[in-house]
């Protein structure tokens, strides 16, 4: 069963149910997981058929993360919305994945998953915003203002020991197949 909070959402209401529906014909694609690397191109964003059997609490997380991360990618648009990237997409869709992390370990505090964890940890410092940039930052975001920079920097020197940054997309981009005309 598929399990994601909408709670706290910033993008149009019309936009994720529009997301949701375009992704649920999705059962044909592969079900594993890949990392940030590993995208394909694409201008569709298909679930992997595993978000809908998978009640693993970090898969399911990580289920909120790909399926708000490829609904920012979509409203930012361009010929290649699998490329598309900026500050805030990036930002929103790790809050939603400390956020989703953080409501199965209220239910049940015997989940553990290292990566998620010290990702909760980082937010809870104050320090989200700055991990995005530190981590995953491109050249050409623009970086809202009121960043603690230096203060993350010592910050993680005590609690980001041997750290190592994740992103797990569960699904693919892929094109989607344009109807032959009958012209």
């Amino acid at each position: 069963m598929l399990q994601l909070s909408l709670m706290h959402v910033t993008y149009a209401v019309d936009m994720r149910i529009f997301v949701l529906l375009l992704l649920a014909p999705s059962l044909a694609n592969a079900g594993d997981i890949y990392t940030r690397d590993g995208v394909t191109d694409g201008d569709t964003f298909y679930l992997a058929p595993a978000a809908f059997a998978n009640d693993d609490p970090a898969y399911q997380s990580w289920v909120t993360y790909s399926l708000m991360k490829s609904t920012c990618q979509l409203e930012i648009g361009g010929k290649n919305p699998a490329r598309a990237s900026s500050f805030d997409c990036e930002f929103r869709s790790r809050q939603h994945l400390v956020n989703a992390w953080q409501e199965k370990r209220s239910v049940n505090p015997d989940f553990s998953d290292a990566y998620l964890d010290e990702l909760a940890d980082v937010q809870h410092a104050g320090f989200l915003a700055e991990y995005t940039v530190k981590y995953f930052g491109k050249k050409h975001w623009a970086l809202p203002d009121g960043l603690r920079t230096s203060e993350f920097l010592r910050w993680r020197k005590q609690g980001l020991r041997g750290h190592k940054p994740v992103t797990r997309i569960i699904g693919s981009w892929n094109y989607q197949k344009k109807a032959a005309s009958p012209y």
